[in-house]
């Protein structure tokens, strides 16, 4: 059973319509990436998937339940991190831990001290002192110590330097592998590329792409690069119908690539072990070139 279950949601304040018809699921164990920029609606699901906002139509389950209904009994199932955390002030960071361990009824002490000691993290200071980094930092320990069966993280790595981002990255891959479904909503396409195994792509509340990352590559092309090109060998992949989409003819190191569709890199691979090419590099498509091809230059 799909951990997050949502079918055809509709939410609309007054006459907008902020989410339209999405479907979008979590099983256990999948790393989910949900991406969109701001004000595609990412937000708004994720705050109807907590019981914050009721959706005005669809089908909507988080752990077998209706958020509408049970969102209490929801939330002490479910870790979640906001992109800016808002916590108690004059509390210290393990006070913190404690009020959240006791909201929930339940706690792991054990992995709690050890991502205190992975994140380098001073529990003993109040909250009020903390950078925004810290204040993540403290979140994410309350969330991935917890002994819930779903992470839904929202924008999580924000304020997080490289080396604490590497950590959250290896945590998420460790929730995954205990079985725990993640959504994660992030406006960072590497963090997602790296990370998930499944996304969900959302333009102005609707659904554009939904599939296994691997699928969505898949529907870019290929960048296909020949280093030192043999005379003739444009010509040769011309015949296929590709024209270069990169050059550099005059130089010492002279290379020529191709940006070459999924059912053409076999026989394009194919002409270059024929002419005996051998310096050849090819790289997927990444979701950032899939991301802009919905989005143009202005993600944010």
């Amino acid at each position: 059973m799909n951990q997050i279950d949502v079918r055809g949601m509709i939410k609309r304040f007054g006459s907008l319509i902020a989410v339209d018809r999405l479907d979008l699921a979590v099983s256990p164990g999948q790393v989910h990436g949900f991406l969109g920029p701001n004000g595609a609606g990412k937000s708004t699901t994720i705050r109807t998937l907590l019981g914050l906002y009721h959706a005005d139509a669809g089908s909507i389950t988080v752990l077998g339940a209706d958020p509408a209904r049970e969102a209490s009994t929801i939330n002490r199932r479910i870790s979640y991190v906001a992109g800016d955390v808002v916590l108690w002030p004059n509390l210290t960071g393990a006070e913190v831990l404690d009020a959240l361990a006791g909201l929930r009824g339940a706690r792991r002490p054990d992995v709690e001290a050890d991502l205190i000691g992975r994140f380098d993290f001073d529990p003993d200071k109040r909250v009020r002192t903390y950078s925004k980094g810290n204040r993540q930092k403290l979140a994410l320990i309350a969330a991935f110590a917890a002994p819930t069966e779903l992470l839904i993280l929202d924008e999580p790595t924000s304020g997080l330097d490289p080396l604490m981002e590497r950590l959250f990255g290896s945590l998420v891959s460790e929730a995954a592998a205990d079985g725990r479904g993640v959504l994660l909503s992030s406006h960072i396409l590497a963090e997602v590329d790296r990370l998930c195994d499944y996304v969900t792509i959302i333009k102005d509340g609707r659904q554009v792409e939904s599939a296994p990352l691997s699928a969505l590559r898949h529907l870019s092309a290929t960048t296909i690069r020949v280093g030192s090109p043999p005379p003739g060998l444009v010509d040769d992949i011309a015949t296929l119908g590709l024209s270069p989409s990169e050059s550099v003819s005059d130089a010492a190191d002279a290379e020529v690539g191709w940006a070459v569709p999924r059912g053409e890199v076999p026989h394009v691979l194919g002409v270059l072990s024929a002419r005996g090419v051998t310096d050849v590099t090819c790289t997927p498509a990444s979701l950032e070139e899939l991301f802009l091809r919905h989005y143009g230059t202005g993600v944010t």
